[in-house]
């Protein structure tokens, strides 16, 4: 289920032990001092840095007090500008709340607040010294080979459906054991052809499973409603491709699709896609620590799609760049026997076709949650924007292929109705001086146009695509009043005859018209997003806290556009969530 950042719960229960890539640092620790230790996890590796671990327990503080926001700007300026982090706070099961910073690797040496250049070696910061070696590469877990592993733990079948995958290697016709050396999976050891952990993941018997790698079971959860209670369960513990077979078996025998037609055609727009949720398994199964003793967890609800994944993102890695950052590989001879098999994108382009699917679908595009432990992918399905759909595929028939940085804009305009650069920026992620080339761009080519002046200006569709998708052209912007100089009519000088007489009075220049504050365009079918949020907020401040119901009986929304809204002010400090799920969640102002 989805979990706000405020009141999240790790789903293993559990926080990390310290050592190489996680520290532990009591409440009381000083910016400068969580500055030192974050640089210093950052030239190590990067990882996470919890803070408020010992109040954990019998103490009447915790981290709540501790406001992620200002936690990352201090660590910002602290770094000298040179190192960005992702701050969250975490409720443990026992009801106290840590503060978890999650630390990128740097991609060159940076210093403490002090000068000094340090890094964390699993235990204490210490002195990086120019004599020292270069860092040594994390261990590949799946490339060992278990002590007591044989030829005996791989099932025939499994390895001829590997095979089968794999009509495309080059090993394809290799018999069995060249066919799996190829792939790099039996290697020699101790006089004899072993197995790799890999080749048990991928050909492994039920038995070798259970022996070797038990961490590689598969819980499947089925819910009727959006509540955690779910109705079916069912707990697998096979090799992957099977693993894959199995799980696509169970969500599309409760999948549903609605048909669309453009023209001659008909899409078929699937409340889950199969394409997007095969790569998120993928992902999910090929990029897990294997080293932590935990299963993966696929909740299916009515409306979502959750995968829960031990391990968390790979060092670096962060919901705000994973569109970006250098694809790695947490498990590399998993990872290439699995492209080399044609199921993962070797170039790593797989979160990319999720994103690409869904936004082309008329949806939101996946959702990720970190925590200290495992990571957290949502696919939403709560329905989709079927001209948006028409739309997109009209433009394909014409020869004009959307990339996928364009899908991102107008998604999120089609569903927001205006946005400003920041606000794009951070949905593109990328730096806000490098979006004015695509947005020029788009300008160009009649898909948006900006509203606003000055400091409020904003984007949104243009009237063309607004009419594609159905909806009213927006009010042009009005003028800006002329300067009061340009009004003012210019006053003859007034002649004095010589005879004195009394002078006449100055003519005084007209005063000029006040013109109104331009407007901001709005949907003439109801308030836009800025003045939902604010009803939200006076709705919580009035009646002490605010449902989904209330906002949509007062700004005639959908269920989705009140649940959206309300999350976003969740995750921006305004509100604090109260129970779960979407119709039965309350929300209160944050004091």
């Amino acid at each position: 289920m989805t979990l706000d950042a405020t009141d999240a719960i790790s789903p293993l229960g559990v926080l990390p032990p310290p050592g190489p890539t996680c520290i532990h640092l009591p409440l009381d620790v000083t910016p400068e001092g969580l500055a030192r230790h974050a640089v210093g996890l950052a030239n190590a590796r990067g990882g996470t840095v919890l803070v408020g671990v010992d109040a954990v327990s019998g103490s009447a503080r915790d981290a709540g007090e501790l406001h992620p926001l200002m936690i990352t700007h201090a660590i910002f300026e602290l770094s000298g500008g040179r190192l960005t982090v992702n701050v969250q706070h975490h409720r443990l099961p026992g009801g106290a709340r840590v503060l978890a910073v999650f630390v990128p690797h740097a991609p060159y040496v940076l210093a403490a607040p002090d000068g000094s250049v340090i890094t964390w070696d699993g235990a204490h910061l210490v002195p990086v010294t120019p004599g020292e070696a270069e860092p040594v590469a994390d261990q590949d877990f799946t490339a060992t080979v278990p002590p007591d592993a044989s030829l005996a733990d791989l099932d025939p079948a499994e390895v001829a459906r590997l095979r089968g995958l794999g009509r495309r290697a080059s090993a394809a016709n290799l018999p069995d054991l060249d066919f799996l050396r190829e792939l790099g999976l039996l290697i020699p050891s101790g006089g004899a052809l072993r197995p790799t952990l890999a080749a048990i993941l991928l050909a492994g018997t039920p038995a070798a499973l259970r022996a070797h790698v038990p961490q590689s079971e598969v819980c499947f959860y089925h819910h009727q409603t959006t509540d955690v209670e779910f109705q079916f369960r069912e707990d697998l513990l096979r090799p992957i491709p099977a693993l894959l077979t199995r799980l696509a078996e169970l969500i599309q025998a409760r999948n549903r699709f609605t048909p669309v037609q453009v023209g001659l055609f008909r899409i078929e727009v699937w409340d889950q896609d199969e394409v997007v949720y095969r790569e998120a398994l993928l992902n999910a199964l090929t990029h897990r620590d294997y080293t932590l003793r935990d299963a993966v967890h696929v909740h299916h609800f009515p409306d979502r799609l959750e995968i829960m994944n031990p391990g968390g993102l790979p060092g670096g890695i962060t919901p705000g760049n994973i569109l970006r950052h250098q694809p790695k590989r947490r498990n590399p001879l998993l990872a290439e026997s699995l492209a080399r098999l044609g199921l993962v994108e070797r170039a790593g382009v797989g979160v990319d076709k999720m994103y690409s699917l869904m936004l082309r679908h008329g949806k939101e595009p996946p959702e990720y949650t970190t925590y200290p432990d495992s990571v957290t992918l949502a696919l939403h399905s709560p329905g989709f924007d079927a001209e948006f759909v028409r739309f997109v595929a009209r433009k394909q028939e014409d020869m004009q292929t959307l990339s996928l940085d364009v899908l991102i804009v107008l998604s999120l305009l089609a569903r927001e109705g205006e946005a400003t650069r920041a606000a794009l920026a951070r949905a593109l992620q990328l730096p806000e001086d490098r979006t004015p080339r695509l947005l020029r761009g788009m300008e160009e080519h009649g898909l948006i146009r900006r509203a606003g002046v000055g400091r409020g200006i904003a984007y949104v569709l243009s009237d063309e695509v607004r009419g594609a998708l159905g909806r009213p052209a927006l009010p042009a912007v009005e003028a800006a009043p002329p300067a009061l100089a340009a009004a003012a009519a210019v006053v003859a000088p007034v002649v004095v005859p010589a005879t004195p007489v009394p002078a006449p009075e100055p003519v005084q220049p007209a005063a000029p018209k006040v013109a109104r504050a331009p407007r901001r365009p709005s949907d003439s079918s109801g308030p836009n997003t800025a003045e939902v949020r604010a009803i939200a907020l006076a709705l919580a401040r009035e009646h002490g806290r605010v449902r989904n119901v209330d906002l949509r009986g007062a700004c005639g929304i959908t269920t989705q556009q009140a649940w959206r809204t309300l999350r976003r002010l969740v995750q921006d400090g305004l509100l604090r969530k109260l129970g779960t799920g979407t119709r039965d969640a309350a929300y209160e102002l944050l004091s």
